[in-house]
């Protein structure tokens, strides 16, 4: 389980851009003004730049790939032959829940990065 959680720690730092962050030190969220009230609002996303991420861009993405890759290990957890019914419903739902939520989110943040993408 040491190794396990080592191995995922490793993949979340990779996948979310750490070593990307530590270079180039990006600021945390971005801000722009609105152009009808004057308004200063926080971004999230750094749009446009498929090149380029804020650092809370690269965590929450991040987030999102292991939520899909735990997702997967419930759903082979559910096919374990010596567990209980309930026990392995309850991964199976777990499981396809995690990867349908990571899916989903993961391509709202890319239509928010880049509009118009595969429209």
């Amino acid at each position: 389980m040491t190794v396990f959680s080592l191995v995922l720690l490793t993949y979340f730092m990779v996948v979310s851009g750490f070593v990307y962050d530590v270079i180039v030190e990006p600021p945390g969220i971005g801000s722009t003004q609105d152009p009808a009230t004057g308004a200063v609002r926080p971004v999230v996303f750094l749009p446009g730049r498929v090149n380029g991420q804020y650092i809370i861009e690269g965590l929450s993405s991040g987030f999102m790939f292991v939520l899909g890759g735990i997702g997967i290990v419930l759903l082979d957890l559910a096919l374990d032959k010596n567990r209980a019914r309930s026990v392995k419903v309850s991964y199976a739902i777990a499981g396809i829940s995690s990867v349908v939520i990571a899916y989903v989110m993961t391509t709202l943040f890319v239509r928010i990065k880049i509009p118009g993408y595969l429209r």
